[in-house]
């Protein structure tokens, strides 16, 4: 006889949305099902996005190529008739297989008005079209250029948060471990949103929730399968195998109870701080993967958000005081 297996149970309001929302959420993925899940929406089409975002001027911009490199669409939203603020480095949700630039941009739009800060959203390659190191190498380039000098001169060099939700906190994660291990640009903070870190997806929680809520451990697993293509993991494509994460800048992670990502999420914010690292946790009871974009509206949604936001002003008071 199979035993059931125990699950956290999901928030009544991200439960409802999940029910709702049954048709357009990724739970199990095979390979043959990447052009569906890039259609449920998260590649947004450019050509339909607004001229600007809550006031922001916007502006369609390109991260010049270097070495082999080749150069790297960025869209920019700037407030207007600001000096020079703060930038929150944008990587969009997608399992490394979808998604673009305008992808979520408008959550990331609202917490950079609410905090002042510009938003650089970075136009990364997706596997398996473009496996790792392709969509690294892309966000470094970015990251470059941004540090150089040579991007608008609204954008702070010296003050660049890297964000990203989903594969995107994933690929935010393992950047700043390359950048920190090749003396990269330099990063004032690290924003993790139900982060993908763990190429494995063998923990505890993993097996827990197949088959359930939103991105199981099956999808998962097509997904990094996608991305890394032919390579060896390392830390610089799935940040949760570094043995080292001293030397790290201060990181935010959040993540549900009720999903795939929990326990490589609390894992890695606790050898942050073993490490001797700047970290702050929390996980979200009865979340579901990305719950807060798939119920923007929920309680906990809001809270959430609002959690964020207070994380990031108190980093950026920080460094205005450093």
């Amino acid at each position: 006889m199979t035993e059931a297996v125990v699950r956290p149970p999901f928030d009544p309001e991200v439960a409802r949305a999940l029910a709702q929302q049954r048709d357009n959420v990724v739970t199990t993925m095979s390979r043959e099902d990447i052009p569906r899940v890039r259609s449920l929406g998260a590649d947004v089409d450019p050509s339909t996005a607004p001229p600007s975002h809550g006031g922001f001027e916007r502006w369609e911009l390109v991260a010049p190529g270097r070495g082999a490199n080749p150069a790297v669409p960025v869209v920019v939203l700037a407030p207007p008739g600001q000096d020079v603020v703060p930038v929150l480095v944008f990587l969009h949700g997608g399992g490394m297989i979808a998604g673009n630039a305008e992808s979520d941009l408008d959550s990331m739009a609202d917490l950079a008005h609410q905090t002042g800060c510009a938003v650089a959203s970075i136009e990364y390659r997706l596997a398996p079209e473009h496996p790792y190191p392709a969509a690294a190498d892309d966000v470094v380039t970015a990251l470059e250029w941004l540090a150089s000098g040579e991007a608008p001169g609204v954008l702070d060099a010296g003050r660049i948060v890297l964000a990203g939700i989903s594969a995107g906190g994933g690929l935010a994660a393992a950047v700043a471990l390359r950048c920190r291990d090749t003396d990269g640009p330099p990063l004032s903070g690290l924003l993790l949103m139900c982060p993908m870190l763990d190429h494995r997806s063998n923990s505890p929680s993993a097996r827990q929730m197949i088959g359930a809520g939103s991105w199981d451990a099956t999808a998962n697993a097509v997904a990094w399968e996608a991305y890394l293509g032919e390579a060896e993991p390392t830390p610089h494509a799935s940040a949760a195998l570094a043995d080292d994460l001293s030397g790290m800048p201060p990181v935010f992670i959040d993540v549900g109870s009720a999903e795939t990502f929990r326990d490589e999420c609390i894992d890695f914010a606790s050898r942050v701080w073993l490490d001797g690292g700047d970290a702050e946790l929390h996980v979200w009871p009865g979340g579901a993967h990305a719950f807060d974009m798939l119920a923007p509206w929920a309680r906990m949604a809001r809270t959430a958000r609002g959690t964020r936001e207070a994380w990031l002003r108190r980093l950026l008071t920080r460094l205005r005081t450093a």
